[in-house]
């Protein structure tokens, strides 16, 4: 007798759809890896508890998973790429409903739950709650999206390789972009997705984007290198970001970030570094009047002294002056309270503010002072 989704629920049909949930959470605490439980049939209990949400009975069998798989074993290199693009077409129309329904629910000030997708492209649940923030559950693999209003997300987001046509772009008008949890349920960004959010912050996790090797449609046995750059725009909030690399760029008025590699660029007003990565090929570009702070205490070897700081008027500083620059040795009017700092500190670690005007004027030395004779030192005047 094939067990039903059902009977790997432990429930009896037509249970409610409370009932349903409830079991779902409670053998997802018990079955859960991150609880020590089998993976595998933690995956089992999703897949059932997902089937039922819209009213299929039974899993779906071995060659229903074959013939709805996206990229089939045998195919050609030209037969992937043409269904993916047939993948990609239905995912951005898909993405275009799912955006005039939440639209329609935000204009009218409702809620509302719904599913997008399809077990061959992948569902997504949008539910428009009543603070007017939008959460987004399941992966978003394609299409733009525009919401006016904040975004709870629970799931990762990419962005299709075949074609730009079908490239994932998230924007939000109003509102803030956030992840919920990324680290620990391992969401992230990649391969050259796009979120831009007008007026916000965005809270995400790691964020990749992607650089691989392609064949020249004309000359044979000569490869390019084509680049899917991941952008993050948040021009007037906050971009709170965990590991960046591998062709990646974030635009904010202030970037807080740990680790940054491969060709990052960061643009900002104030960035924050916590990590102890930055490598050569990145580069890190300042606003006028912003600051530049790395929090790494104990050693900043990973901090490549090869890596760009670039100024708004174009002036470019490489890493290695702000590391071998010692705080003593800045200009006196940038540092009035240099005698806090041990005589060997640097301008980069243990969070010292670095400011554009200091960078701009790196080259000014501090004024020369007559030294304090003792009586002085301990508050006595020479008569």
């Amino acid at each position: 007798m094939v067990e039903s989704n059902y009977d790997i629920l432990g429930i009896l049909e037509g249970t409610t759809e409370k009932e349903i949930r409830d079991a779902f959470r409670r053998l997802a605490l018990q079955y859960h890896s991150d609880r020590g439980g089998e993976n595998e049939q933690f995956i089992k209990i999703k897949q059932a508890y997902d089937d039922l949400k819209i009213g299929k009975k039974y899993p779906e069998t071995d060659f229903e998973k074959l013939k709805n798989s996206k990229v089939y074993s045998n195919d050609s290199e030209a037969d992937v790429r043409k269904k993916n693009q047939i993948l990609g077409q239905e995912l951005f129309k898909e993405m275009k409903t799912a955006e005039e329904w939440a639209s329609s629910l935000n204009n009218s000030n409702t809620t509302g739950t719904r599913l997008f997708g399809s077990k061959t492209l992948g569902e997504i649940e949008l539910e428009r709650k009543a603070t007017g923030a939008l959460s987004i559950k399941g992966n978003f693999m394609a299409g733009s999206f525009s919401y006016d209003g904040p975004i709870i997300m629970q799931g990762s987001i990419t962005s299709p390789s075949w074609t730009e046509e079908y490239q994932t772009n998230i924007h939000l008008t109003n509102g803030d972009f956030k992840f919920i949890n990324p680290l620990e349920n391992k969401y992230k960004i990649d391969n050259g997705a796009k979120i831009t959010v007008d007026n916000g912050n965005v809270v995400v996790g790691n964020v990749y984007g992607r650089k691989f090797r392609v064949e020249d449609p004309v000359r044979v046995g000569v490869f390019q290198i084509q680049e899917h750059r991941t952008h993050i725009s948040a021009p007037n909030g906050k971009i709170i970001a965990e590991n960046l690399a591998n062709t990646v760029s974030l635009e904010a008025d202030s970037i807080i970030v740990l680790n940054v590699e491969d060709d990052v660029i960061l643009s900002a007003r104030e960035i924050l570094f916590y990590g102890g990565k930055l490598t050569y090929d990145s580069v890190i570009e300042l606003k006028e009047g912003g600051t530049i702070r790395f929090f790494e205490n104990f050693s900043i070897q990973g901090l490549s002294g090869d890596a760009i700081i670039k100024l708004e008027n174009g002036k470019k500083i490489r890493l290695f002056d702000l590391k071998t620059k010692k705080i003593k040795d800045l200009a006196d009017e940038f540092v009035p309270n240099k005698e806090n700092y041990p005589k060997d500190a640097t301008m980069v670690g243990h969070g010292f503010t670095i400011t554009y005007a200091m960078l701009d004027n790196l080259s000014l030395k501090p004024s020369k002072k007559q030294k304090k004779g003792w009586a002085s030192k301990f508050g006595f005047s020479k008569k």
